[in-house]
C-alpha cells in the first residue's frame, strides 16, 4: 500500500501544477470530462462547499504567504465545485490539481492564487490567459476590480464548455475563444498582464511582443513530463524582460502548432 500512494502521488505531480509540498491526492477518473454534469445541489451541499473553501483560503493560501485581499477574496468567492466533474466535486477544495478531461487539469488552489498575485494586477488591466482548461483561473481573474480577461483555450471542447460555464456564472469581462495560445491574441493586445498555465520550454515570443511596457507576465518553462520553473518577467521600457526565478512547480506541456514551429526561442532570458 505504502508502494502504491508513493506512485500515485508522483502520477499526480508530474500531471500538472503543483508544489511539492501537497495534501493527499484523489482518484484520477481517466474518461474525458468536458463539463460538470447538472445534478442540482441542495443548499446543505452548497454551505459544506463554502465551509470547505474558507478553510482552503485560511489553511492553503494564507498560510502560505498570499496577501493580496484581491486575490484572496476571488479564491473564497469561486466556487471552485462548479469547475470539477461531480465525481471529483469532494475533492474540489483539496490543495492538489483535478483531472478535467483531454489530459489536461485545474490547477492547484494554491498555485492559481501565487500566479494571480504575481500578476499586480489593478483597474483597468486588460489580461491574457493562456490555457482555459475549465475556466477557474479566468473565473479567479473576472473576480479582481475593474479587470479585463481574454482566455484561450486549444481543445475545442474544453473551450466551449469553458466558455459557457463562465457566461452561465455572469463573467461578462472573461472573453473565451479557442485557438492557438502560443500565438496569444493580438487583436486583443497589448496586455498588461499575461499569465500562462501551461509550460513551454521557452517564451514565445508572440507573448513577448502582445506584452506592454511595464506588463507583468507569469509562466512556467521546462522540459515537458517533467519539474519546470515559474517565472515572472516584467517588460522594461527597452522592451527586454527582467526575470524573478518563483520556484520549481510542474505544468502539463503547452502544445499547438506554435510550439512545433517555434525555431527562435526567447530562452534563457537575458
Amino acid at each position: 500500500m505504502r508502494r502504491a500512494g508513493t506512485v500515485l502521488s508522483l502520477m499526480l505531480a508530474l500531471l500538472t501544477a503543483c508544489i511539492v509540498l501537497t495534501t493527499s491526492t484523489p482518484p484520477i477518473t481517466p474518461s474525458p470530462i468536458t463539463a460538470p454534469t447538472p445534478t442540482p445541489l441542495t443548499p446543505d451541499d452548497e454551505t459544506g462547499f463554502a465551509r470547505q473553501r474558507e478553510r482552503m483560503v485560511i489553511e492553503t493560501i494564507e498560510r502560505r504567504g498570499i496577501t493580496s485581499e484581491n486575490v484572496l477574496r476571488a479564491m473564497r468567492a469561486i466556487p471552485r465545485h462548479i469547475f470539477v466533474s461531480e465525481s471529483q466535486r469532494d475533492y474540489a477544495y483539496g490543495d492538489y490539481p483535478l483531472p478535467i478531461g483531454y489530459g489536461q487539469t485545474i490547477s492547484q488552489p494554491y498555485i492559481v492564487a501565487l500566479m494571480t498575485e504575481l500578476l499586480e494586477l489593478k483597474e483597468g488591466d486588460k489580461v491574457l490567459e493562456v490555457g482555459t482548461g475549465s475556466g477557474y483561473q479566468a473565473a479567479v481573474l473576472a473576480e479582481i476590480p475593474g479587470v479585463e480577461i481574454y482566455t484561450i483555450e486549444i481543445i475545442p471542447e474544453l473551450a466551449e464548455s469553458a466558455r459557457q460555464r463562465l457566461e452561465s456564472l455572469g463573467y461578462t469581462s472573461a472573453h473565451c475563444i479557442q485557438g492557438d495560445g502560443y500565438y496569444g491574441w493580438s487583436e486583443r493586445g497589448p496586455f498588461n498582464a499575461i499569465i500562462v498555465t501551461a509550460a513551454p520550454d521557452h517564451v514565445p515570443q508572440p507573448l513577448v511582443d502582445q506584452l506592454a511596457k511595464g506588463g507583468r507576465m507569469v509562466i512556467p518553462i521546462g522540459p515537458p513530463g517533467g519539474y519546470q520553473t515559474l517565472w515572472k518577467f516584467v517588460k522594461q521600457p527597452d522592451g527586454e524582460l527582467q526575470a524573478f526565478n518563483m520556484g520549481g512547480v510542474a505544468f502539463v506541456p503547452l502544445t499547438g502548432e506554435g510550439m512545433k514551429e517555434s525555431e527562435e526561442h526567447g530562452w534563457p532570458p537575458p
